[in-house]
């Protein structure tokens, strides 16, 4: 059976992942979000996800920035002048990450390891309403859902490199 997922993990026995389909939040929002967490510690994501929440730290517009005003916040991103509090999008990504912490739970990973490898959003079909003008006009009301998929594995152990002889001399080639 082919994978839902785009990507795949290195070590499919120390990873573990999530995703959800067709949630009604704005795709660009929950784009952005996203890559705000990437390659973090699992609890230093949820961690910053909870602050946004309580609006002392920001998510950092970077692509799709049009219309998104500053904020000062937005200078703890060295890469973003633009930034934004996203309430629905981080509680998407919130349980999002919960789910992937509980499989990995279950799978016997250790949480305090775990590092979010991969993140993606896909944008997902648009939902078609309608709103009713003056004159007697009809005009689209589009939502713009998402898909979204996330990766968690576990840092791989340092292996520390191991120490020269000190007194080698170079020896230069000549030709």
């Amino acid at each position: 059976m082919p994978s839902k997922y785009s990507a795949k993990s290195d070590n499919p026995t120390k990873s573990c992942q999530a995703r959800s389909s067709d949630l009604r939040v704005h795709f660009k929002n929950t784009r952005e979000a996203a890559q705000s967490l990437k390659n973090l510690p699992l609890r230093k994501a949820q961690r910053f996800l909870r602050d946004v929440l309580r609006k002392r730290q920001t998510i950092p517009f970077r692509r799709f920035n049009g219309g998104v005003g500053r904020s000062s916040q937005a200078k703890m991103h060295k890469c973003a002048t633009q930034s934004r509090w996203p309430q629905k999008s981080v509680n998407v990504l919130i349980a999002l990450l919960k789910n992937a912490a509980s499989n990995a739970h279950s799978k016997g990973l250790d949480l305090e390891k775990l590092r979010v490898t991969h993140i993606q959003v896909n944008r997902a079909r648009q939902g078609r309403r309608r709103t009713y003008r003056a004159h007697g006009r009809i005009n689209p009301y589009m939502s713009h859902p998402c898909h979204v998929e996330v990766i968690l594995s576990e840092r791989e152990s340092s292996v520390k490199k191991p120490q020269e002889e000190k007194n080698k001399k170079a020896v230069a080639k000549k030709d």
